[in-house]
C-alpha cells in the first residue's frame, strides 16, 4: 500500500501542467484529490484528466479565491468535513515577472508576485494548518525555486517573493514542530526546489532547447507523492532540492 491510499490532498494551482501531473500522480496512488485554480475551465480539463486516467479515483475541482482568506478557510473546512480528513496541501500556485537588468525592474511585478507567490502561501497555511495537524500524515507542501537562494538582477521581484514563501513555510514546520511535541511528529512542511519546470509542450513549442537543470513535471509530481514516503521529522522545515543547489 501507498502512504497516499486513503489521504485526502488538497492541491492548490491545479490547473497547470505541474498541476495535472500532480493530480494524476496523487490520484495514482490513491489518494482522494481536491483541486482549486483560478481558471475554472483549465481545472476542469485538469480533473477530467486524471479521473480518466485513473478509473474510480476520487478527483474534484474547486475553484476558490486563494487571495480571499476567508475563501480559502471555507475551502479546507469544507474538504476536511465532505472527506472526514486532510491530509495534504500542495502548493503550486505560480507567476514569473522579470527585467533585463535590476536598474529595469518594474515594481508593479512585485505587487502581482506578492499576492501570487506570497499571500496564497499565508492563505492556504493559515486555513489548512489546523486540519494538517489533526491527520496522521499531514504535509504542506511549497514548490519554490533555486533563485529563491540566488537571486540574479534581473528576478529581484520573483526571487524576494520566493523567498519570502520559503520562509513563510518553514515558519509553518516550526509549528508543526512545536505542535508535535512528546507524541511525536506526524505532520510536516517542506519546500522542493527546483530551477525551473518543463513539460512536453514547452518541448514541442522549443525542440532544440536543452532545458539543463529544469525538472519535468512529472519527475515533480513523483517527488511530492514521495515525500509521504518519508518520516514527517525527516522532511518537516527542510529543502528538499530536485536540482543541484547554487
Amino acid at each position: 500500500m501507498s502512504a497516499l491510499d486513503g489521504a485526502v490532498v488538497a492541491v492548490a494551482g491545479a490547473g497547470g501542467p505541474a498541476g495535472r501531473a500532480t493530480l494524476l500522480r496523487l490520484a495514482e496512488a490513491g489518494a482522494t484529490v481536491v483541486g482549486s485554480d483560478a481558471d475554472a475551465a483549465r481545472l476542469a480539463e485538469a480533473v477530467d484528466a486524471a479521473r480518466y486516467a485513473h478509473g474510480g479515483a476520487t478527483v474534484i475541482g474547486d475553484t476558490v479565491d486563494l487571495l480571499d482568506l476567508d475563501a480559502t478557510r471555507e475551502w479546507a473546512t469544507r474538504t476536511e468535513k465532505e472527506f472526514g480528513r486532510i491530509d495534504g496541501l500542495v502548493h503550486l500556485v505560480g507567476g514569473w515577472r522579470g527585467s533585463a537588468t535590476f536598474a529595469e525592474t518594474d515594481l508593479a511585478d512585485w505587487d502581482l508576485l506578492e499576492k501570487l507567490l506570497i499571500r496564497t502561501v499565508q492563505h492556504t497555511s493559515l486555513a489548512f494548518q489546523d486540519g494538517l495537524q489533526r491527520s496522521d500524515r499531514g504535509r504542506y507542501l511549497l514548490i519554490s525555486a533555486a533563485g529563491a537562494s540566488k537571486p540574479t538582477a534581473g528576478n529581484a521581484a520573483y526571487s524576494a517573493a520566493k523567498a519570502a514563501a520559503e520562509a513563510w513555510t518553514l515558519a509553518l514546520g516550526d509549528a508543526f514542530r512545536k505542535a508535535g511535541g512528546e507524541q511525536g511528529l506526524t505532520t510536516a512542511a517542506a519546500i522542493l526546489v527546483v530551477k525551473a519546470l518543463v513539460h512536453d509542450a514547452m518541448r514541442a513549442e522549443r525542440p532544440n532547447a536543452k532545458f539543463a537543470g529544469f525538472t519535468d513535471v512529472t519527475e515533480l509530481a513523483e517527488a511530492i507523492a514521495g515525500v509521504w514516503e518519508r518520516p514527517a521529522g525527516e522532511v518537516n522545515g527542510n529543502r528538499l532540492w530536485l536540482t543541484e543547489k547554487p
